[in-house]
């Protein structure tokens, strides 16, 4: 199901797109509550949000914990089953390595970001697993969707972290 025209509320894609973003916005500013890494995701398919997720690395203490994994894992459990197709994921931030391959092996549709990820994003900028030939799905991907927001609540927080380390980031 491509992203083409106008969607079931009749928006078009781009606007679509921002606010969904919005929604996985508000998800990461629910990470900042337990001093993680503010990102927030959704999963949509047919208009409706049918998975939710933000980072719990640290209230978990499990480092799988990212918001896309969340996220993807409400999904399937809402639709019975471990296949994505036919689902968008948003996220706030560039996915990583390991979110991005189990995009790939989740058969998720389409990917829609904010903020790039020069250190560790695996959309993009160090590597691209989801639009890789010799993998055998590749996903649709579209980044810098409310790229600014995203990249402010990420700055916001590192500067706080910084700042209670000492000026050292921990």
């Amino acid at each position: 199901m491509m992203v083409t025209g106008r969607d079931v509320l009749g928006l078009p894609p781009d606007e679509l797109d921002r606010r969904y973003m919005e929604q996985a916005l508000e998800l990461a500013r629910r990470a900042l509550d337990s001093a993680d890494v503010p990102v927030g995701a959704i999963v949509v398919r047919g208009g409706h949000v049918i998975g939710r997720g933000y980072n719990q690395r640290e209230k978990l203490r499990d480092p799988t914990a990212h918001a896309e994994m969340i996220a993807l894992s409400a999904a399937a459990e809402f639709l019975g089953r471990w296949r994505l197709d036919g689902c968008t994921l948003y996220v706030t931030l560039e996915p990583c390595t390991m979110c991005a391959g189990a995009l790939v092996l989740a058969r998720i549709q389409r990917l829609v970001y904010g903020a790039r990820d020069p250190k560790a994003g695996a959309c993009g900028s160090l590597f691209e697993i989801t639009q890789d030939p010799r993998l055998n799905h590749r996903v649709e991907t579209v980044g810098g969707v409310l790229a600014d927001a995203a990249t402010a609540l990420l700055q916001d927080f590192f500067r706080a972290r910084r700042g209670r380390a000492g000026g050292k980031e921990t």
